[in-house]
């Protein structure tokens, strides 16, 4: 099963996350699928950068995102478009 979740890649005390589609039996860090984009906590307000078409596109093939990712698309407003189909 397929997933939309998040890839730490920052340093310590530092984090940075990559928005990815990886296999649910695969580690937090470990082999992905896709890469969607990007979010970085730290800054205020926070950096989201995701790639809509993606994100449809893997949404519609019935990725499920996990629940910090649901709230970073739900910000975006593309779980709406998902719900809409």
């Amino acid at each position: 099963m397929l997933k939309l979740r998040l890839r730490r890649v920052g340093s310590k005390h530092n984090p940075k996350y990559r928005v990815v589609v990886a296999d649910s039996r695969s580690p937090r860090d470990g082999r992905f699928v896709d890469n969607i984009g990007h979010y970085d906590p730290i800054p205020d307000p926070p950096t989201i950068v995701i790639d809509e078409e993606k994100a449809l596109k893997w949404l519609r093939q019935g990725a499920k995102p996990t629940d910090t990712v649901s709230k970073l698309l739900n910000r975006m407003g593309t779980l709406e478009k998902v719900k809409k189909l």
